[in-house]
C-alpha cells in the first residue's frame, strides 16, 4: 500500500517524470507560496475525485466514462474555487484562471483513467495523495528557486540585501522554462546515477 503513496513523490512524479500539469507548473511558480496553494488545491481534487471514481467505477457506463470523470472532477474544482475565493482571496487572485483549469489538468484526468477506475478506493486515495504531494513539492520547489533567483526572497523572507542584484528573467515566463528544464535534467541525472 505504501508504494501507491510514494510513487508520485519520486518514481512517477507528475511534474518532473511524467511531465504532466505543465501549464500551471510554468504559470504559477513565480513564488513558492503559489506552488503550495496550487498544489493543495490540486491534491484535494485528486484525492476526492480518485475516491469517487474508484467507488463508482462499476456504476459508470463505459460510453460516458470520460464525461462522468470530468463532471466529478469539476464538482471538486468548484468546491476548491469557492473555498479559496472565500478564505484566501489574495492567493485566489494570484492563481486566477488556473484554479478553474484544474478540471482539465492532465494529472487528475490521467490518474482517474489510468489508476482510479482500475483500483479499489484505498489504493486510489493513496495514489491521489502521493501524486498530489509530489506535484505540490515539485511546484513549490520550482517556485522557491524562481523566487530566490528573481526576487532574492522566499516566502517573503528576504535572503539578500535590497541593493543586491537579482536575475529578473527567473520571475518572467522564460525563467519558468529554464528552471523547469534544469530540474527535469537534474531529476533524470539523479535517477540514472542511483538507478532509482
Amino acid at each position: 500500500m505504501l508504494k501507491y503513496l510514494t510513487n508520485g513523490l519520486w518514481k512517477e512524479n507528475p511534474t518532473f517524470v511524467l511531465v504532466l500539469g505543465t501549464c500551471p507548473t510554468l504559470a504559477v511558480t513565480t513564488a513558492a507560496i503559489n506552488g503550495i496553494g496550487m498544489g493543495a488545491a490540486t491534491t484535494f481534487v485528486l484525492v476526492c475525485s480518485n475516491i469517487m471514481i474508484a467507488g463508482l467505477k462499476n456504476v459508470i457506463p463505459d460510453k460516458v466514462r470520460i464525461a462522468a470523470f470530468i463532471v466529478i472532477i469539476a464538482t471538486f474544482v468548484t468546491i476548491v474555487d469557492l473555498v479559496m475565493k472565500a478564505y484566501t482571496p489574495d492567493l485566489y487572485k494570484t492563481l486566477g484562471i488556473y484554479i478553474p483549469l484544474i478540471v482539465v489538468n492532465c494529472i487528475i484526468l490521467g490518474r482517474a483513467e489510468a489508476f482510479a477506475q482500475k483500483n479499489k478506493v484505498m489504493p486510489a486515495l493513496l495514489d491521489g495523495l502521493g501524486m498530489g504531494i509530489g506535484f505540490t513539492l515539485a511546484i513549490t520547489f520550482m517556485g522557491a528557486i524562481r523566487e530566490i533567483l528573481g526576487n532574492g526572497s522566499v516566502f517573503d523572507i528576504r535572503l539578500i540585501s535590497q541593493e543586491a542584484r537579482t536575475i529578473l528573467i527567473f520571475i518572467l515566463p522564460p525563467g519558468a522554462f529554464i528552471t523547469f528544464g534544469y530540474l527535469i535534467a537534474l531529476m533524470n541525472r539523479i535517477k540514472s546515477k542511483y538507478s532509482i
